[in-house]
This record gives structure tokens, C-alpha cells and sequence, in this order.
């Protein structure tokens, strides 16, 4: 009960402080209507049907990714501006529940994105919001979302002794954009490809969401989220444990 109430806290508190931030509300909001815009344009002249509501799928997604990565791998970073690394990794619960519910606050953050363009794309585009599996899109929305906090706690312990996180951030950002589907098909892409694609999570939620919104079996997409989830959070863990003692050892904690 307690480490519920720890995590429901942490998440909401980190949730509050990511919207006011102004790259969070760009990386959130405009910049996924950005790319709904332009992906509008370039599929427009698809002929099969379902094209233009794939593009504003992909451009939330986009956002989503966005999102996870930014916040996570900048929170070990912007715990040490703020002076509550040390605070936080000496207080008495275990650092991952307090590193984790923040990762997961920055995917719930890409919550935004998916919403925002796809109202961007009725609105604007007049894109119909037909969905034809609607609970498993939700069902598939919320995994990915947790998938991607538990992501972005391997990401965000493994950057713990990193001090330009969000330079490395910012590296991944457009790979996995690609691995993952969320710009082109996997089927264009070389098949070694395929083989990264399968080890990450947003790919197999990618997939669920498509499927419930444009039709399939979304449910295999939703399993391997959830286990690549848990195969995450048992690595970020054991990273995390790794890493605190190394920063410890070396007193490398803070910014001095």
C-alpha cells in the first residue's frame, strides 16, 4: 500500500512539473502536430483506405517516444540541477521507486501527443476516428504507456553516471523512430532491422495500436509489450543497483 502510494505520488507530482516545462509542452503538443501536418500532406494521395488516420497514428507516436525519451534520460540530470539526487538516493525507500513513476510520467506525458493529433487531424483534416477494436486501443494505449516508463527507467539508470544525457537523448530519438515502425512500415525496412525491432517495446504496443484502431488481433502486440515490460524493469534494477554503487563509491552523484 505504501509503495503504491509512493509511486501514485511521484508520478503525479513529476506529471505536474513536466507540463509546465516548455520543451515538454513543445515535444508533447506542437511538435506531434507538426508531424501530423506534413504526414497529412505526403499520404494524402494513398488509396487505401485507413491511410491518413495510420499517418496521425504515427505522428502521436512519434510524440510518445518523444516524450519517454526526453524525460527519462534527462531525470537523473535534472535531479542534480535541482540539489535532490543525493536527498533522494539516501532516503529510505528504494531510488527505483522513486526514478520509475518519473519515467513513467514522461510516457504518460505522450498521452498528449496521440490526443492532440488525432483531434488535430479531425479537426483540420476531417481524418474520421473510426476505430474498430476501441477498447484494445485504450487497452493497447495504456500498455504502451507503461512499457515505455519501464523503458525509460533502463534508459534513465543507465544514464546515472552519464552528466550530457541529453545529448545521448537526443541520438536516439530518430533511430528508434525508424526500428520501431512509427515513421515507415517495418516490411520497407532491411530485415536485420527486424531483429532490433523485436527486443523493443514500443514496437509490439505500435503494432496493438494500429491493429485497434485500423483493424487486426492487436492481442499478441499487447502480450509481448507487457513482457518486454517486465524483462525492463528487471534490468533497470539491476543497472540502477550497479550504477548507485559505482556513484557512491566515486562520489559522483552530484554536479561538483
Amino acid at each position: 500500500m505504501h509503495v503504491a502510494r509512493l509511486i501514485a505520488i511521484t508520478w503525479w507530482f513529476q506529471l505536474k512539473q513536466s507540463t509546465k516545462a516548455g520543451i515538454f509542452v513543445f515535444t508533447a503538443i506542437i511538435e506531434p502536430l507538426i508531424f501530423a501536418t506534413l504526414a497529412y500532406y505526403l499520404f494524402k494521395a494513398g488509396k487505401q483506405p485507413g491511410t491518413l488516420l495510420y499517418a496521425a497514428l504515427s505522428a502521436g507516436l512519434m510524440g510518445i517516444w518523444s516524450a519517454t525519451l526526453f524525460g527519462a534520460g534527462g531525470a537523473i540530470n535534472y535531479q542534480r540541477w535541482q540539489g535532490v539526487l543525493e536527498p533522494l538516493i539516501a532516503a529510505p525507500p528504494p531510488y527505483l521507486l522513486v526514478l520509475f513513476p518519473q519515467t513513467l510520467a514522461a510516457s504518460t506525458i505522450g498521452v498528449y501527443s496521440l490526443t492532440s493529433t488525432l483531434l488535430w487531424g479531425r479537426a483540420v483534416f476531417g481524418i474520421p476516428l473510426h476505430f474498430v477494436h476501441p477498447v484494445a486501443f485504450l487497452l493497447a494505449v495504456a500498455v504502451t504507456i507503461v512499457a515505455l516508463g519501464v523503458l525509460g527507467l533502463v534508459l534513465g539508470s543507465s544514464f546515472i553516471l552519464y552528466r550530457e544525457a541529453n545529448a545521448l537523448s537526443n541520438m536516439l530519438e530518430f533511430p528508434v523512430w525508424i526500428v520501431t515502425g512509427a515513421i515507415v512500415p517495418l516490411s520497407l525496412l532491411p530485415g536485420w532491422v527486424h531483429y532490433l525491432s523485436w527486443g523493443l517495446a514500443p514496437t509490439w504496443g505500435y503494432r496493438a495500436i494500429r491493429a485497434g484502431a485500423l483493424g487486426g488481433n492487436p492481442w499478441p502486440g499487447i502480450g509481448w509489450a507487457l513482457a518486454l515490460a517486465a524483462v525492463y524493469l528487471l534490468i533497470g534494477e539491476a543497472i540502477l543497483r550497479v550504477f548507485e554503487r559505482r556513484a557512491r563509491e566515486k562520489a559522483t552523484l552530484s554536479l561538483v
